[in-house]
């Protein structure tokens, strides 16, 4: 039996035991026949706590020919296309990708998956259309990862089993599902559907991070049930809830996966405005996440939303990220819809004129912190230095004679200002 992880622990494992094998001949000393059965599963795993799995491949004999073997279902096609991982496989994984998705969503116990010549039945095959599949449906949140058995007759496979492996029965999942699209629902209603790409995103970004607290022992943490119903998650259940929101709201979304400073795991979205691919980090968004292990903060003292990762390129996004995921993934290089510069919150230079007009901006929406962003590390650099060094904040900034905080972000050249109670 071999455990499997749907988060990026999965290729830590050891190689196939063999357990043992036996010849059953008939009276006449004719051999009969040799099916060889490897069950396997694959389980998701903790992001935050990888572990080691282990396989056991079981060899037993019966009297069964390849015929006997039947084609499992094909799925209507539909229901995937224009989705990003489900677009880039070839014609026989998508053919295993919507039989793969019949069978978890009517959530049987055992089905079939059709051979394919072009397709060799190895757990890398398997693996990387469960990937897809599980990265371009979130709403597959009672799918916890799947058994596969591999008969062989005479050399040749004859049969591939494929069974779904679920955190809950049928009853529970209609449950919750009302639960999760009843509170989905409430947040579609928050915006128009007539609202631009742009508009949506944004409003998925702040949402998830405004409704949800980032809690390392969440229950259900992997899926979008910990996110809109209890309202604590970590990365996965963020990017999976943002994902599902967007694509209510029809902009294309997917997840994305890969590791982060120090080299924990990490899980992400890639976005499409007006066709322009930009990724979109809704964990990282939230500035608790990212606090220093054991910093205590007053409640209103740090903005709670971080703008950074919010429509970034992909250079912006690796300076502190790396991508590991299971299909390619566009070069993200277009800046346009990025929040600082949608919200004019960019500057290429210190502009006096343009910065009196930001704050002015900021004050007249009511905001109680301002945060900015720098062309490149020499603008960050000179605006450090003209705002903090020589506290020209304070031309821009009324404080009423109070205290105040800021942060600045060396990688992203951004830099936060608000005001603090003595």
């Amino acid at each position: 039996m071999a455990y499997r992880s749907e988060s990026e622990d999965w290729k830590n494992k050891k190689k196939p035991k063999l357990l043992g094998s036996e010849l059953f001949w008939g009276i006449t000393g004719i051999l009969l026949g040799l099916l060889i059965i490897r069950l396997k599963e694959r389980v998701e795993g903790s992001e935050a706590s990888p572990h080691g799995q282990t396989e056991e491949s079981v060899i037993s004999a019966d009297e069964v020919s390849p015929e006997e073997s039947s084609q499992a279902e094909a799925y209507d096609a539909s229901l995937h296309q224009g989705l990003y991982c489900y677009e880039l496989l070839t014609e026989a994984e998508k053919c295993w990708y919507r039989e793969m998705y019949g069978i978890l969503d009517t959530m049987q116990e055992e089905g079939e998956l059709s051979l394919q010549p072009e397709l060799t039945v190895e757990e890398a095959e398997l693996d990387k259309v469960f990937q897809c599949l599980m990265n371009d449906h979130p709403e597959l949140f009672f799918v916890k990862g799947y058994t596969y058995t591999h008969y062989t007759y005479a050399g040749e496979t004859a049969k591939l089993g494929f069974t779904g492996m679920y955190t809950m029965d049928a009853a529970e999942r209609e449950e919750k599902q009302k639960q999760i699209e009843a509170q989905a629902l409430k947040y579609q209603q928050g915006i128009s559907m007539q609202a631009s790409d742009y508009e949506k995103v944004k409003y998925v970004y702040e949402t998830i991070v405004l409704e949800t607290e980032y809690l390392r022992d969440a229950v259900d943490s992997q899926n979008i049930y910990s996110v809109f119903v209890n309202h604590e998650s970590v990365c996965q259940g963020y990017a999976k809830a943002a994902q599902y929101l967007l694509m209510q709201l029809g902009v294309r979304a997917t997840l994305v996966k890969g590791t982060v400073s120090g080299g924990e795991n990490h899980a992400w979205n890639l976005v499409w405005i007006d066709g322009v691919s930009y990724y979109m980090d809704a964990t990282w968004g939230d500035a608790s996440y990212r606090m220093e292990e054991g910093e205590e903060e007053a409640e209103d003292s740090r903005p709670v939303i971080n703008y950074d990762y919010l429509c970034v390129t992909t250079g912006q996004l690796t300076k502190t990220h790396v991508i590991d995921n299971v299909v390619p993934l566009p070069e993200c290089l277009s800046i346009d819809a990025n929040y600082y510069v949608m919200e004019g919150a960019y500057f290429t230079d210190y502009d006096e004129a343009a910065l009196a007009a930001f704050f002015e901006k900021s004050y007249e929406e009511g905001k109680t912190d301002v945060t900015l962003k720098c062309a490149d590390e020499e603008v960050f650099t000179y605006f450090c230095r003209r705002l903090i060094d020589e506290q020209g904040i304070f031309d821009y900034l009324d404080t009423e004679g109070g205290p105040v905080a800021y942060s600045g972000d060396l990688e992203q050249f951004s830099m936060t200002f608000w005001l603090v109670n003595d």
